[in-house]
């Protein structure tokens, strides 16, 4: 059951389409009071390195996720990098979140797009399953803003540039 539910769940790629349901009503920022809590993911990285979650509490968080067989997933790796770079300095951490059920193929990707941020390796979808219900769109690629108190801040599907990654954290980061 948890496998097919996984499975639902990543079967779709879109490029910045909306998703019918909550998710599509949520894309954008959420208003302070409205944050939910994200979910502690805790696991190894793509390069089989220990990574939590929540050790980058007090940055602002972007958790992107991806599938190497996605084409706006490939389109918006150099943005996502571009961001890494440009924004770590102001208090902002970009992680990946691959949701490829083969490892081998998501540390390709990373090794092709010289990814400067580490990624979550989530085969089995079971991290995917940890947000809320509704709270992020079904398909990849999407992207989660994570506020310094470790709250969901602003859900975008589909792709997303490193402007619109800038106009959504840096003012959580200065905040």
């Amino acid at each position: 059951m948890l496998w097919t539910a996984a499975c639902l769940l990543l079967a779709s790629c879109h490029a910045g389409m909306a998703t019918a349901g909550p998710a599509e009503e949520k894309s954008g920022p959420v208003p302070a009071e409205d944050r939910r809590a994200a979910p502690d993911f805790t696991g190894d990285s793509l390069d089989g390195k220990p990574l939590r979650l929540s050790d980058y509490r007090g940055k602002v968080v972007v958790l992107n996720a991806w599938a190497s067989y996605c084409g706006p997933c490939r389109a918006e790796a150099p943005e996502l990098n571009a961001a890494q770079k440009h924004l770590a300095a102001k208090g902002v951490q970009v992680l990946g979140l691959n949701t490829d059920t083969d490892t081998a193929s998501g540390r390709s990707f990373q090794q092709d797009h010289r990814l400067a941020y580490p990624s979550f390796s989530d085969p089995s979808g079971r991290r995917m399953l940890k947000f809320p219900r509704g709270s992020v769109p079904r398909g990849v690629p999407f992207t989660v803003v994570i506020d310094t108190r470790g709250r969901m801040a602003a859900v975008r599907s589909g792709t997303i540039t490193e402007k619109e990654l800038r106009d959504l954290a840096v003012p959580l980061a200065s905040s």
